[in-house]
């Protein structure tokens, strides 16, 4: 049996960070918005005659081979173990050949992992025939995401994955729930660019970093997440109105609040981008996802998006083609 998925990355505009639990049972209507992107991962499954399991990664460069899966789970390390968790997780009955890629580049803050981890589980789950739900298969890669990176994971990675689009991740007490947001994707293609610093960044330790002195009572970034919460209920409705004055001011908002939490989320590279592209017509402009490196998302007048491009360029950053996704994950 051979059996193909894909599923896309993501750019967040506003409220990252908010969706680790617990952080945002702490603060009021917290929401966290993004936008799923045309840099995809893949897997491609094929099942063996004999029991031998072997996990690629085309774009780490990566292979580990195991003569079962009861080798594979007695193993104490792995080359790659997002793969390797979600066959031990899955316990296929057969032999196979796992084959996985990813179009973000490493470290990128656009959530290739996540999004790799929904096309790599939606594949074995068609394999074996679990029959899960897409919404417990969300919970079910972000709980071994979060055994791989060892600290807590958030949730917003994984919608654009999972439903492509334009999303508004509500979490509250009673849960997580994606609402799509009626936006243009047309628009939003002619409104943003997006940029690679060159510098991969770990998600999990800046995160983490936020989330003790949050849970140590910092007032500071209590402070800091009220108004990060608002600014994305804010943002929702700017994208909503199609207000992009409002978005490009309230993304240029929610960057200052993030980088009071964590001053290490910027890097020179980043802010000469940032500046630099503000002087070329830039509306807003924050980094995606963690920090310390990775992605920049920029939002533009349409007019401006040419003289942007080059601005970001001639200022060291790497430019990424992209546009909005408006399907999510698909198994075949």
């Amino acid at each position: 049996m051979r059996i193909s998925s894909k599923a896309p990355c993501r750019v967040d505009l506003a409220g990252a960070t908010l969706d680790i639990w617990p952080l945002y049972l702490f603060h009021h209507r917290p929401v966290t918005v993004n936008f799923a992107v045309d840099r995809y991962t893949s897997c491609d499954l094929e099942t063996r005659e004999d029991q031998t399991i072997i996990l690629r990664s085309t774009d780490l460069r990566k292979e580990e081979r195991f003569e079962s899966l009861a080798k594979l789970c007695s193993a104490r390390k792995y080359k790659l173990p997002l793969l390797a968790l979600l066959v031990r997780f899955f316990e296929p009955r057969t032999g196979l050949l796992i084959e996985s890629n990813s179009e973000a580049p490493a470290g990128a803050g656009i959530s290739g992992s996540s999004a790799l981890m929904i096309a790599v589980a939606s594949a074995l789950n068609k394999l074996t025939e679990r029959g899960y739900s897409l919404e417990k298969l969300r919970e079910i890669v972000q709980n071994i995401e979060a055994q791989v990176i060892r600290v807590p994971t958030g949730s917003q990675d994984y919608y654009p994955a999972m439903y492509g689009g334009i999303s508004a991740i509500e979490l509250s007490p009673a849960g997580i729930r994606r609402s799509a947001l009626p936006v243009d994707a047309a628009e939003l293609n002619r409104r943003f660019v997006l940029a690679y610093t060159g510098a991969p960044r770990n998600s999990g330790i800046n995160n983490w970093e936020v989330m003790k002195a949050h849970i140590d009572s910092d007032r500071a970034v209590h402070r800091n997440f009220d108004r990060i919460a608002c600014i994305a209920n804010c943002m929702r409705t700017a994208l909503e109105r199609a207000d992009w004055d409002e978005a490009g001011r309230l993304v240029r908002d929610d960057w200052e609040h993030r980088r009071r939490n964590s001053p290490g989320i910027t890097t020179p590279l980043i802010d000469r981008l940032v500046k630099s592209a503000r002087r070329a017509g830039a509306t807003g402009a924050k980094v995606c996802g963690a920090g310390g490196g990775g992605c920049v998302v920029f939002l533009v007048e349409p007019g401006a998006k040419t003289c942007v491009e080059a601005a970001v360029e001639a200022s060291g950053g790497t430019l990424l083609d992209a546009a909005v996704a408006e399907r999510g994950v698909r198994v075949r």
